[in-house]
């Protein structure tokens, strides 16, 4: 019965996945529930809007979009990383550029530093794969999120 119904509301696409799930040590409620879907995200929106109202949301978004756009000029000056897509909201997209055009090597690093940098708990960070490429995801997300911390990260 439990297996029926996780896989009634299961999603999964690639940046949903990680280490953790894949090997079943921990259970994903994100399978035990419909708050994916849509309809049930309209209702936290409209909560927040109702609890916090308009103008207090638009800051909060605009703070953590400035946040993202100062990270992802700090992966810019780094010649070790290209950004992927420019900024859209508060997310960056970047990877490990490849040397010698070897993507499966490349892959294979930047596999290893989202494990790293997960595993140190001072930062999260999702991926995805774009063309068979793995591409790091940088989302501000937390409200007390600063500058200083991206630095730090």
């Amino acid at each position: 019965e439990q297996y029926a119904i996780t896989e009634a509301f299961s999603a999964n696409p690639e940046y949903l996945k990680n280490k953790a799930s894949q090997a079943k040590l921990v259970v994903d409620y994100k399978d035990w529930q419909i708050a994916l879907s849509r309809r049930f995200r309209s209702l936290k929106l409209w909560m927040v809007l109702r609890l916090y109202g308009a103008e207090t949301l638009k800051n909060y978004i605009r703070n953590h979009i400035k946040l993202a756009i100062v990270f992802e000029q700090l992966v810019s000056q780094d010649p070790n990383f290209e950004v992927i897509t420019p900024g859209f909201f508060a997310l960056v997209c970047f990877r490990i550029v490849p040397v010698d055009n070897d993507e499966k090597n490349c892959n294979d690093r930047n596999h290893e530093l989202l494990e790293a940098v997960n595993s140190s708990g001072k930062l999260f960070i999702s991926h995805t794969a774009l063309s068979g490429k793995i591409v790091l995801r940088f989302s501000i997300g937390a409200p007390l999120t600063k500058e200083k911390h991206e630095k730090e990260a």
